[in-house]
């Protein structure tokens, strides 16, 4: 984001948020924020605190940008929202009845043969690692903050969107501006209802450069400055 700053001549204040703190209803900690980010993290302390900053976010139209499990809890905040109750990660809750978030188990290997791995496979296991290719959709905010068709990020994830509930998020309002270049893992999310919400399933902090900063946080930051114009009016 201090790259994002330099690149776009904000002064960009940074207020680090223990997200346990968000699991209590009477919590302000998010009041008088200009934008939500949370970024990739694993393990089951304070998801729940993750899952409220993107609803808050989404509730109260505050740019958000969720990078890997950021992406994810974005995810369950919205499935939740249009009444799949309990939703949640197979990482967090193994036994929801609704696993919008799962374990990578399907690869395809660089020979395009399909293998079947768990979390005990040798290659690392269930992890994607490393750059991959990334298809996004035109007319998307992505897509435009880019401004090209095919981009290259790098992974570092086990868990992944799960398809069985692309129709029916799509249909309720959710985005999927970015698949993998085969066309079968979400890498990119939008909530249409809302101005300026992105999830991600790559880490652009691993590309972003003082230079040139990232589009995504370029972005990020000049709706953060949009916001706060507007709110300061």
């Amino acid at each position: 984001m201090i790259h994002a700053g330099i690149h776009t001549r904000t002064q960009v204040n940074i207020i680090y948020i223990d997200s346990e703190a968000l699991e209590t209803p009477e919590s302000e900690c998010l009041k008088n924020i200009d934008a939500v980010l949370v970024p990739g993290g694993f393990g089951e302390r304070g998801i729940e605190g993750k899952i409220c900053a993107a609803q808050f976010a989404r509730e109260n139209n505050v740019p958000y940008l969720g990078i890997c499990l950021g992406m994810q809890v974005a995810v369950i905040d919205f499935a939740r929202e249009i009444g799949l109750e309990k939703a949640h990660s197979t990482e967090f809750e193994s036994n929801t009845p609704h696993p919008v978030i799962a374990l990578i188990s399907e690869w395809t290997t660089d020979r395009g043969d399909i293998e079947q791995r768990d979390e005990n496979a040798d290659k690392g296991g269930t992890m994607r690692l490393g750059g991959q290719n990334c298809h996004l959709m035109m007319g998307t905010k992505t897509y435009d903050l880019y401004g090209k068709e095919m981009i290259h990020e790098r992974h570092r994830h086990r868990y992944e969107f799960n398809n069985n509930y692309m129709g029916m998020l799509r249909q309720a309002g959710l985005v999927f501006a970015g698949l993998s270049a085969d066309g079968n893992l979400v890498e990119v999310v939008e909530n249409s209802h809302h101005p300026w919400f992105i999830g991600c399933q790559f880490h652009p902090e691993f590309t972003s450069t003082p230079r040139d900063g990232h589009p995504l946080f370029s972005g990020f930051i000049r709706a953060a400055r949009a916001y706060a114009k507007e709110m300061r009016l």
